[in-house]
């Protein structure tokens, strides 16, 4: 009992220390990263360089199995774990909730364990940073998955170990669905599988930066609306 309470103890003195700032600005930015929308042209980046760079059977298998990802990644943890543990996040915490900072009023839904914002992300950027193979491509993915999760502590919508247990949680279904895929493309495809190099053209990828780019440059934008907005 006494380690579970260090631990509870750890995760609310990491969150008080992530939660808000004084700046409308900050504020903003972490409000606009959290929002889908913000990447959709992100989203978009990464289909057209899976249709740019596989047969029109092969693009729907990834499609489907991407699909499917996201759906499991986020059911497991909205759909299962949070009504079971029952958890409260802490922006509905009787005891933590009146010290969390609260940006444009959103506290989310009432349990939080675990973060399926967490899950998603981690499960997206691993699938894709597994089939594309790229370095570069990867690193941003991996940042982008870690900015939208962060998002969640600084709302204060989240524990710590929720973000945890999420992206642990995603970054093992984007394995086990690249798996799938891997297994799919070497039985239907005549795909031959390599862990160290990219069948994808470098040049397609220039796409996923100039996306990944106005998307930032989209939310730095987007933010400065929000501060003068208060």
């Amino acid at each position: 009992m006494r380690f579970i309470d260090t631990i509870s103890q750890w995760d609310i003195d990491l969150l008080l220390a992530l939660n808000g700032s004084e700046s409308l600005y900050l504020d903003g930015i972490m409000w606009t990263i959290t929002r889908t929308s913000t990447w959709l042209l992100l989203f978009a980046a990464l289909f057209y360089i899976v249709i740019r760079n596989n047969k029109l059977k092969q693009s729907f298998v990834i499609f489907i199995l991407v699909a499917l990802l996201i759906t499991v990644a986020d059911q497991v943890a909205s759909g299962i774990c949070k009504p079971l543990f029952q958890r409260f996040r802490p922006t509905h915490d009787p005891i933590v909730g009146p010290m969390i900072d609260i940006v444009n009023g959103y506290r989310g839904g009432k349990y939080g364990f675990f973060s399926s914002h967490a899950s998603n992300t981690f499960a997206g950027a691993t699938f894709f940073a597994l089939l594309f193979r790229n370095i570069r491509v990867s690193v941003l993915l991996y940042i982008w998955a870690t900015l939208c999760t962060y998002s969640r502590l600084y709302l204060g919508v989240h524990y710590p170990t929720d973000i945890l247990t999420g992206l642990t949680f995603g970054i093992f279904s984007g394995y086990v669905f690249h798996f799938l895929y891997a297994y799919v493309g070497k039985r239907y495809f005549c795909q031959t599988s390599s862990n160290t190099t990219s069948s994808y053209a470098k040049q397609d990828f220039l796409v996923f930066y100039a996306a990944f780019a106005l998307s930032c440059i989209y939310i730095l934008i987007r933010a400065l609306w929000y501060a003068d907005s208060f």
